[in-house]
């Protein structure tokens, strides 16, 4: 056998090993990566993304901190959907998502919540009493301010309001906003801070103040196509994403739709 044949049969049986990988790839459910926070918003996306006859996708929830890390060591994903700028920009600066596909589909609002029996109100302003609400020993649960958008958002509020140094000791630190909430829930702490949403999905919370608009950065959510994750169907997926119909379960599920 001449190194002529055998370079052509090799390579013949190198394409048709390769092939039944690429099929399978073809086949493989498309992924996103998204923010805990649209937990129940992206299970009603799916079902309407189904009824118009494509596969079901692949949501992988948690903290955007954590998820944008996991795709920088190479994590499958075809979109990511992050709960703000700066986990998205973490991705963008390293080249890792597609730039022309990035869109601020979304925007939400910061809340305190307290477990559903405890009927206090609070207008949340400067110098409000929230070590009153705490008591003694309470704390107040939140995603981790070091990392976690909602703890970031938390901050730079209590911040704004003067009331970081006196809550800061008082952090029950989770790993993504859906922690916080299953903190209130379980009354393992009496105040929690959340988005709207996460708040509306629970029945054993109830928002017992709404933090104003000023006090913090809009809290915006960016979707983008990951480089890696890059297809066809990738990016009619973020076409969906973006359009009327899941605009509309967004709405719903109480997000401001358009960032």
């Amino acid at each position: 056998m001449s190194f002529k044949v055998f370079f052509r049969r090799g390579l013949l049986l190198a394409v048709l090993a390769l092939a039944p990988a690429a099929a399978q790839a073809q086949t493989q459910p498309l992924t996103i990566f998204a923010a805990a926070s649209l937990t129940n918003a992206l299970r009603d996306v799916n079902a309407a993304w189904q009824k118009q006859g494509h596969p079901a996708f692949r949501a992988v929830l948690g903290s955007s901190s954590t998820l944008a890390r996991q795709i920088e060591e190479g994590a499958p994903a075809n979109l990511f959907a992050s709960a703000d700028l700066k986990w998205m920009d973490y991705l963008a600066a390293r080249k890792l998502i597609v730039p022309e596909t990035r869109r601020s589909l979304l925007g939400n609002t910061l809340v305190l919540i307290v477990p559903a029996d405890n009927k206090v109100t609070v207008t949340i302003r400067p110098g409000f009493d929230l070590m009153k609400l705490l008591g003694k020993d309470g704390r107040i649960a939140t995603g981790d301010p070091a990392h976690v958008p909602v703890g970031i958002y938390a901050e730079q509020a209590l911040k704004k309001l003067g009331l970081w140094q006196q809550a800061k000791p008082r952090i029950a630190a989770a790993e993504d906003v859906r922690g916080a909430l299953l903190l209130v829930e379980r009354a393992e702490a009496p105040v929690g801070i959340v988005y709207s949403t996460d708040a509306a999905v629970s029945r054993q919370v109830r928002i017992a103040g709404t933090f104003p608009a000023d006090s913090h950065p809009p809290i915006v959510y960016p979707f983008a196509v990951v480089k890696g994750g890059d297809s066809p169907a990738a990016r009619q997926l973020m076409q969906f994403l973006a359009g009327p119909e899941a605009s509309a379960i967004f709405a719903r599920c109480g997000f401001k739709v358009g960032g």
